[in-house]
Formats: C-alpha cells, structure tokens, sequence
C-alpha cells in the first residue's frame, strides 16, 4: 500500500476537524448556545458598522470562546471515559477546565462592552 501523500494527508485532517466541530454543534447545548450570542454580535457589528480592528477583537475573542469551549467538552468526555464514577481528582480537572471557558467568556464579555457600549451612549 502506497503511502498516502501530505495533501492527501491534510485533507483528511480538514474532514476530521469538520466531523468534530459538527459533533460538538450537534451534542453540545453551551455550544449551541454560544454561536446563537456570537451570531447576534456579528449582527450587531454589521449593523454599528465596527472598525476593522473591532471586527478583528470580535471575531478573535468568539474563536476564542468556541476553541476554549471545544477543549472543556473534549477534557470533559475523555475525564468521564477514563473514569465514569465520582472521583475527586477528576472533578478537579473538570473544573479547571470549565475555569478557562469562564475566564475567556469573561474576556469575550468586556471585549463587546468595550466595542459595544459607546454605540448605544
């Protein structure tokens, strides 16, 4: 069997990401519910017209959150596989990682106050 070649490669890497980013869309409810709050602030930049450099703060602090998001699930399922009982340890991860999806939501929040707020005053 020949060697598959790096673009086939990539390409196979592209369909996977695809796969867990719509595996996450379909399972996750904070996910669901973070994309329906970053389509309303995408709508709001189109409709104040943000500057680039808005739209660049925006649009990273959302990747950001969803990213961020995307690890806490993966850590969550991995923790809960290797140990579906109760286990001290185990809920200490869990909260460190969900402690990092507050800490960037919390970011992504003064980001859109920051862009947002003189908008409206």
């Amino acid at each position: 069997m020949p060697k598959e070649s790096f673009i086939q490669n990539r390409i196979r890497g592209i369909g996977y990401a695809f796969k867990g980013a719509l595996l996450l869309i379909k399972t996750e409810a904070s996910i669901k519910t973070q994309i329906f709050i970053a389509l309303i602030v995408t709508a709001g930049g189109f409709y104040f017209d943000i500057s680039k450099t808005e739209w660049i703060l925006q649009i990273l602090a959302i990747a950001l959150v969803l990213g961020i998001e995307g690890l806490n699930t993966a850590i969550e399922k991995l923790a809960d596989y290797i140990q579906p009982e109760y286990d001290p340890k185990i809920g200490f991860i869990k909260d460190i990682s969900a402690g990092a999806v507050m800490l960037v939501s919390t970011a992504a929040i003064i980001i859109g106050l920051i862009i947002y707020l003189p908008k409206f005053f």
